[in-house]
């Protein structure tokens, strides 16, 4: 029996943990090479300003976002 690993289309920064297309080198939003594949869970945020959520995490701007990355 085989099992087929899915990959994430998404990769996360580990320093902002903005979620990059898979196919990205650097991080749009800080300019940070350092990508991961393992990440867990995605927040959108669209009003950081409003937003306890983005306040908590520390967002200052809108995108996509994971929430736990390693």
């Amino acid at each position: 029996m085989s099992f087929r690993v899915r990959r994430k289309p998404y990769k996360a920064c580990r320093k902002c943990r903005a979620i990059v297309d898979r196919s990205a080198e650097k991080c749009p939003y800080c300019g940070s090479t350092d990508l991961t594949d393992d990440w867990e869970g995605m927040i959108i945020v669209i009003d950081p300003e409003n937003s306890a959520v983005a306040k908590l995490l520390g967002i200052t701007k809108p995108g996509r976002y994971a929430i736990k990355v390693r």
